[in-house]
């Protein structure tokens, strides 16, 4: 028999490690000294040993190389557990090699501009939402104002405050425009309410939103922009629908210029094929 310091030795693993195989059944000594404690073992386990150091080298869980080893899973089994091993390492890689193009793309917004940008932009789920909208062609990004006064004046007649809800305006245009906008504004609804002739009740759809906080006055979003479709483009995403202003904090009544303001902008993105 071999004590557990020479069997250490001779497998090259560490004698912490082997108690913990032992405290979890993986690998059992052969003897335990009643009066020392020692633990002894044989040469041959190192069989048992390394098998156990090859699966634990594959991604399996001690949980798992202990299900292989006690039940002598068949090599169907076996071959099961490493594809679904496979699998979560690909989606690891996948999540990994994403955070290293989001690093560069940022290592490279810094050494063009030299400067931190007041801006971090982050990729984030929105589910579903019933909203109450109405939509119409504008003038100007502004006259989205003169939709909420209209949909808040319809939403009170049944009892909806509109200023207890999230104010949305949703931009359908592919490119900024000067003229002939078209925008809808929308309020997130707590429970259905009848659709009206210029009012939609409806679902706005989900989506992964490449997102950006700006603190600070509506005239100025044209820095948000930048950043966001910047992070876009470099990230390997393009839009994937209409882009949506969520007005977190505003004040009434609203004004373009105030600093105190914060609107999250949101556009939905897909990877570019």
């Amino acid at each position: 028999m071999i004590k557990i310091g020479d069997f250490s030795k001779l497998s090259r693993v560490s004698i912490k490690a082997l108690r913990y195989y032992d405290e979890t059944g993986l690998l059992k000594p052969i003897s335990i000294d009643a009066s020392t404690g020692y633990r002894y073992y044989e040469a041959s386990q190192v069989s048992r040993l390394n098998r156990i150091l090859a699966l634990k080298d594959l991604g399996l869980s001690l949980e798992q190389i202990g299900q292989v080893l006690k039940e002598n899973v068949s090599s169907e089994q076996l071959h099961g557990m490493l594809r679904l091993k496979r699998a979560e390492l690909q989606q690891h890689i996948t999540v990994e090699q994403e955070r290293l193009a989001r690093i560069e793309a940022r290592l490279s917004a810094i050494d063009m501009e030299d400067v931190m940008s007041n801006y971090d932009v982050v990729l984030k789920q929105v589910e579903p939402q019933l909203v109450a909208g109405i939509r119409d062609t504008l003038t100007s990004y502004a006259e989205v104002g003169r939709l909420f006064d209209e949909l808040g004046g319809y939403l009170a007649r049944f009892g909806v405050d509109g200023m207890t809800l999230a104010g949305v305006a949703i931009w359908h245009d592919e490119d900024h425009k000067t003229s002939a906008i078209d925008g809808e504004a929308v309020f997130y609804l707590k429970q259905p309410v009848p659709a009206g002739d210029r009012v939609k009740v409806y679902e706005l759809p989900g989506a992964t939103m490449a997102s950006v906080v700006h603190k600070g006055a509506y005239n100025k979003f044209s820095h948000a922009y930048e950043a966001v479709l910047r992070w876009i483009d470099a990230n390997g995403y393009t839009v994937a629908g209409p882009n949506r202003e969520v007005y977190l904090y505003c004040t009434q009544p609203v004004r373009q210029d105030d600093e105190s303001y914060v609107t999250e902008i949101q556009f939905p993105v897909a990877k570019k094929e």
